[in-house]
């Protein structure tokens, strides 16, 4: 008996709610999801074994059964022959999870994460019970669950733990429309790759998986890779691709920046079709000592107080030769900070590398609320836009929103078509821009320079709010340096109110 989506949705949130109270709402996603992966493998694997007996009767042996199942599931780890026990079952779901992940090193190596399933101070057993008994009303094989169904129930979870996460949301959520509309602007085809230097919960490496299912076009062919530095974001991003039915990926957690994981036989960085991803923006510390001599900085070093180009170069870098093409969130700084990164600008421009600038909707974003962008860059870019660099002010493309403003399908649709098109559809104040021009303006990208902006007192706002943030965080980091060197000398801090903390 199959269920509908609206039931999988309203179980699977009942299930997350059991964790309501002694477990931090933005904890959450590091308990549900690895349940929700061992329940769907453990009653698929259930659905796999009595097919095989349907097919084979008595003379069903393992090395026959085998042949039936994606996944290995040692004796003892099945759902239902552990959630039963009644003592120290914590420890007892860790344990599981290790041996379902020895079974399936190829596969599923770390896929659970490092939970302490087995600290009650983290997760009482009345919240782990809660979460199980929410689990047992779900069953999560393919005659009641459709792999369409199941990846967008975990998409829902993940929308509705962004929302409870609040800022700490930015770590694995790219809201869906800006996702939706990168990919629509890249248009990644069958047979080509996808990396995702910073890929979070897989979000963007989903949406391009089906936007080739939504065209009819074999998305089999697709093959995903990524890059994750949190180790339970990286876990997730790898179930979110297994339960939309993706086999053909490689999700590898590490720092991009310091230790790209990805490499060719030559030791430089692999090159893929498409580069799309949401970094953190203005990252501090992120590693510019290394980049000195690293083969990345193809226009220089970025500040080693803001990461944001070492992202895009690093992506620039792995662009494949010739159909290679990349697209990026962005602050608005990008587009006209000074020094290194104008120098780093300056470099991306004359060679021909940067095709578009997308200015986005404020509020968009759960970590920030400042003004952001896309950049896209191509390899080879058409003969009509060569030396040439096309600006989409899309920021007044939205719907407001109580926390967060939203963008409607026809508004990303939109901007989709003011990129292919370079015409202005609907109201998005579209411009192909000469290189000249923005030579002209010393390489400063700010939007408003270039095209009516459809409310240049929000692009003005934007700027200024991008300059304070900076300002302030450059003030903050100067404080704590001094407070730092106070205390050091033996200064009594509290007559600054300050704890030096």
């Amino acid at each position: 008996m199959t269920i509908t989506q609206h039931e999988l949705e309203s179980r699977l949130w009942d299930a997350a709610n059991a964790l309501r109270g002694p477990v931090d709402p933005a904890d959450f996603k590091t308990y549900v999801f690895p349940m929700l992966f061992w329940k769907w493998i453990s009653d698929t694997w259930v659905h796999e074994h009595d097919a095989a007996f349907a097919k084979y009767g008595d003379d069903l042996d393992d090395e026959i059964e085998a042949d039936f199942h994606r996944f290995e599931l040692p004796e003892g780890t099945l759902w239902s022959e552990v959630t039963e026990k009644v003592t120290n079952l914590g420890a007892e779901i860790a344990k599981t999870f290790q041996r379902i992940e020895m079974a399936n090193p190829r596969s599923l190596a770390g896929v659970f994460g490092d939970a302490s399933w087995g600290n009650q101070e983290r997760i009482p057993e009345s919240a782990l019970l809660g979460l199980i008994r929410a689990f047992n009303k779900i069953t999560l094989d393919p005659s009641t669950v459709s792999h369409d169904l199941l990846g967008a129930g975990y998409e829902y979870l993940l929308k509705n733990f962004a929302d409870e996460s609040g800022k700490k949301a930015g770590e694995f959520f790219t809201p869906r429309e800006v996702v939706n509309l990168l990919v629509g602007i890249l248009q990644p085809e069958p047979g080509e790759s996808v990396y995702d230097p910073s890929c979070g919960s897989g979000g963007m490496l989903v949406a391009t998986i089906n936007q080739l299912r939504e065209s009819g076009k074999d998305h089999r062919a697709l093959k995903a890779y990524g890059q994750e530095i949190n180790l339970t974001t990286a876990s997730i991003a790898r179930m979110n691709l297994f339960l939309h039915e993706i086999e053909d990926f490689d999700i590898k957690r590490g720092d991009t920046l310091r230790a790209p994981a990805f490499k060719d036989t030559t030791g430089a960085v692999r090159r893929f079709d498409v580069v799309i991803a949401n970094p953190p923006f203005s990252l501090a510390n992120w590693g510019a000592d290394r980049w000195t001599s690293d083969p990345r900085a193809i226009c220089g070093v970025p500040p080693a107080k803001n990461g944001d180009y070492a992202f895009v170069q690093h992506m620039v870098s792995s662009m494949q030769p010739e159909s290679g093409r990349v697209g990026v969130v962005m602050p608005h700084g990008v587009l006209f900070r000074g020094g290194a990164e104008a120098k780093i600008r300056q470099g991306l421009i004359e060679r021909d590398f940067l095709e578009a600038v997308v200015g986005l909707p404020p509020n968009l974003f759960y970590s920030t609320s400042i003004p952001a962008c896309l950049l896209i860059f191509r390899d080879k870019k058409p003969v009509k836009r060569k030396k040439q660099v096309l600006f989409i002010d899309g920021s007044a493309r939205f719907v407001k929103g109580k926390n967060q403003n939203l963008m409607s399908e026809e508004d990303v649709n939109v901007l989709i078509e003011a990129y292919k098109t370079g015409n202005d559809p609907d109201g998005a104040n579209v411009r192909l821009v000469p290189f000249e021009e923005i030579e002209q303006n010393g390489f400063d990208l700010n939007i408003g320079r270039y095209i009516n902006v459809a409310a240049e007192e929000a692009a003005d706002l934007g700027a200024v709010l991008v300059a304070y943030a900076d300002a302030r965080q450059h003030r903050m980091d100067t404080e704590a340096e001094m407070f730092k060197r106070l205390a050091a000398a033996g200064v009594d801090l509290s007559v600054f109110g300050a704890s030096g903390e």
